[in-house]
């Protein structure tokens, strides 16, 4: 009946476990469920428990992992190594996670579900000390599995009814990008003269990053305050009186953020300033595709229709294969087309004769 009921739960449990969101740490759970079941049937034939039989899932993961806090209070596996510098403090983070209890196959909190993860500042956004250091100690592209003891999680009390007291809890963290945001803040909030005395590299280092802010709120539909980012970015790179020998590496910086407030503005139903910024983009560069794109575009909101022909022609002389620039020509001969047919209509109706008029009014 004992044998019946464990082979019953084992199969329930591992086809709990096969269909979950991460399976590489559940699979292993699972042999080590396994590996339990064996104990018990050691136990009945009057065999002793070994040291290993007597520890707990997370204490046999424990001893492959290493000791990031110096108390082993909080313990790191990496998954899949990260590339470049490790993330800086005050930093804000883009990450996916789950947290784990011991013996649950379930995440007890994921965004990992989310299609577009919240950008978190570190200090302010993360409420777990555990897992601020350990995404101090991570690189971006890095996904790693950590065990947090209870003062680097929820403490003695735990957080009822979710998380019960001095619970040790697992969360595998995955680390899309983070960007340095306290180094541009504290750079911004300095004056122009100031400003005047950092080198370009620096000035052009947080201009990226604010611009980079920007890419982030954009995505997440977030326009207006995309917009601020992206001014901030231009504002830091045009108080910059750049010398004949730097205008070449301030301009390229500069024309990527002026494409960026031109498509803001075009998502913010703001084509006059959509077409204002694009047109500063082709002074550093006639022949850009995408700023002739963006002014045809605007253009066309605008119902300047000759200009837009103008725009989007040029724009697909220099990427001819390019859907978007050719469904705009589409979308421009149709809308031109109807155009051309009411103003028709508007100039039938002001010189046809007025006996017509007049009985087309008694109808």
């Amino acid at each position: 009946m004992t044998s019946s009921f464990l082979n019953t739960s084992t199969r329930k449990f591992k086809a709990r476990v096969v269909p979950d969101f991460r399976g590489r740490f559940r699979q292993g759970l699972w042999r080590q469920l396994c590996g339990k079941m064996s104990v018990f049937s050691r136990l009945r034939n009057g065999i002793p428990p070994s040291r290993d039989d007597c520890q707990s899932p997370y204490e046999r993961l424990s001893q492959r992992m290493l000791d990031i806090s110096g108390d082993r209070g909080v313990l790191k596996d990496i998954i899949r190594e990260g590339t470049g510098d490790t993330v800086t403090p005050d930093a804000s983070v883009l990450v996916k996670y789950s947290g784990y209890l011991e013996h649950m196959d379930k995440p007890f909190d994921s965004n990992c579900f989310r299609k577009t993860p919240r950008l978190m500042k570190l200090g302010e956004d993360i409420t777990l000390w555990g897992m601020e250091l350990g995404l101090l100690s991570m690189r971006k592209g890095e996904l790693a599995r950590f065990l947090f003891k209870p003062a680097y999680a929820y403490g003695t009390l735990g957080c009822p009814p979710l998380i019960p007291p001095n619970a040790t809890v697992l969360f595998e963290i995955e680390l899309i990008d983070f960007l340095d945001s306290a180094e541009s803040d504290k750079f911004c909030a300095l004056s122009a003269e100031q400003q005047e005395q950092f080198p370009l590299q620096k000035v052009l280092k947080v201009a990226a990053t604010e611009r980079e802010f920007g890419n982030y709120l954009f995505r997440q539909n977030r326009f207006c305050d995309a917009k601020v980012r992206y001014k901030r970015a231009l504002l830091l790179l045009h108080r910059r009186l750049a010398t004949c020998e730097e205008q070449h590496l301030v301009e390229p910086a500069v024309l990527l953020v002026l494409l960026n407030l031109s498509f803001v503005y075009l998502k913010l139903d703001r084509p006059a300033m959509a077409l204002r910024y694009g047109e500063q983009a082709l002074l550093i560069d006639k022949r850009n595709a995408k700023a002739l794109f963006r002014c045809g575009q605007a253009c066309l909101l605008l119902t300047e229709y000759e200009r837009a022909r103008d725009f989007l022609v040029r724009a697909q002389k220099e990427q001819p294969c390019n859907h978007d620039i050719n469904n705009e020509l589409k979308k421009l001969s149709s809308h031109y087309r109807d155009y051309v047919d009411r103003e028709r209509e508007m100039c039938h109706r002001m010189f046809a004769p007025c006996g017509s008029r007049s009985s087309v009014g008694g109808n």
